[in-house]
């Protein structure tokens, strides 16, 4: 008999483009007539507004020039003029009066820097992280009562700074996820609470067709995303972790960007009944097999909750010494078992148990995960993705928050809480709205 508690081929899955250039439309938004804009004040995303506070755009009065004494109407605050040790995640930040039609031209030498403003207009965001010890130049143009002025300033970025910590993606670039798969930013240590708004105000969703989202801090080094109800089929996602150069303080910085595109695939749905010991699967609304299961027995019972499958792999050693029990005790065991597909991190399964076929839809005989026969395991694997929702209902537990990606045990309210500023679903300043 198989545990759930064995560590063995966890399966997680990283996907990393560092550098990329997203090849975004360089720094031109119509804008009103004028703006002063501040960088500690850049809570949202380009395309995707999360968390943003009231700090952000300030508008003169009607008939109010700005600039009535003769000075320019447009002044770059932010970095200053000749700056050095300039973080290589630097915005572009200016304000201006009496001005429309903004137009940011970033330049290292005479190679052009791409990038966009924020969609608040707080900022302009370089599509890259800047290189280290470069000098780059800054040129901010608006259009005054009918007449085109400019300010630059040139900078010296940061040289490589000694301590780093590495920025992954669960999600694969091109990879193919399900509709409950959650955005997961990992790095490479953990993050103070002081530093996690700055943190999270680097990273940047856009999902087509738009969708509302919120960001929850998993723990320390992980953060995950997810839009209120599963995503919809078929959905482009792209996400940005703008992290490169980022201070995280204690002398610490991010080592890199990542660029991921990835896809939605079908609404597939697999709904498992310990009352009946049956398993629906179901896609876009119609049944694709009903298959029997054996779930936990009551010493070791399946955790009921909102699962997703997090990995899965066509072989795996399942092995109890991973958890302290030999393999050659008379309770314990090395076998290898086809077809898995993880819930948890602590070893729930579903997988091809070809030893309990006898129990399968009548009573629960294993360790904790869910038994299938090899036939059904085999097609299961065939039709889900790492992502798909796996609602287990009725068993003896319930499942323990962060065992797993667990993001949809909670209300969309109470996920959004968990993000570096909390936020709420009520449509105010500080609320996630959707992508576009």
């Amino acid at each position: 008999m198989l545990t759930r508690r064995h560590r063995v081929g966890s399966g997680r899955q990283t996907g990393r483009r560092e550098g990329q250039q997203t090849g975004r439309r360089e720094g031109r938004r119509a804008g009103p007539r004028a703006r002063s804009v501040a960088l500690a004040a850049a809570v949202c995303c380009p395309l995707l507004v999360l968390g943003c506070d009231s700090g952000g755009p300030r508008w003169h009065d009607a008939g109010d020039t700005g600039s009535r004494d003769g000075s320019p109407n447009i002044t770059i605050t932010q970095p200053a003029p000749e700056a050095t040790g300039v973080p290589t995640s630097a915005e572009i930040v200016y304000s201006a009066t009496d001005a429309s039609d903004p137009a940011v031209e970033l330049l290292q030498e005479a190679v052009r820097i791409p990038g966009e403003f924020r969609s608040d207009g707080s900022s302009w965001v370089p599509a890259k992280q800047l290189k280290y010890s470069t000098r780059y130049t800054a040129t901010v143009t608006v259009t005054v009562r009918g007449k085109t002025q400019s300010e630059a300033v040139s900078f010296t970025t940061m040289a490589k700074p000694s301590a780093t910590l590495r920025v992954s993606s669960v999600i694969g670039d091109d990879q193919v996820v399900g509709v409950g798969m959650p955005i997961i930013i990992t790095l490479g240590g953990d993050v103070a609470r002081d530093q996690r708004a700055a943190v999270q105000r680097r990273l940047f969703v856009t999902s087509d067709p738009p969708q509302e989202g919120a960001w929850n801090w998993f723990n320390a080094h992980e953060i995950h995303f997810r839009p209120r109800e599963y995503w919809q089929a078929s959905t482009r996602l792209s996400f940005r972790a703008a992290l490169g150069g980022l201070p995280l303080g204690g002398d610490r910085y991010g080592a890199n960007d990542i660029t991921v595109r990835a896809a939605v695939g079908s609404r597939l749905l697999i709904t498992i009944e310990n009352q009946t010991k049956q398993m629906t699967v179901t896609e876009d609304g119609s049944v694709l097999r009903t298959i029997p299961v054996s779930l936990g027995k009551p010493s070791s019972p399946s955790a009921s909750g909102n699962l997703i499958i997090m990995a899965k792999q066509r072989e795996e050693w399942f092995d109890s010494s991973t958890y302290g029990v030999p393999a050659d005790s008379a309770d314990g065991y090395r076998t290898l078992v086809k077809f898995t597909q993880r819930l948890t991190w602590d070893g729930e399964y579903i997988h091809a148990a070809p030893w309990s076929v006898g129990d399968q839809g009548r009573r629960n005989v294993s360790h904790g995960c869910t038994n299938i026969s090899e036939a059904n395991a085999k097609w299961l694997f065939g039709v889900t993705h790492i992502g798909d929702p796996v609602i287990i209902k009725n068993t003896e537990q319930h499942v323990r928050w962060g065992n797993g990606y667990t993001d949809w045990e909670l209300t969309f309210e109470e996920y959004a809480r968990g993000g570096a500023e909390p936020t709420t679903a009520s449509g105010s300043a500080a609320a996630p709205s959707a992508p576009s």
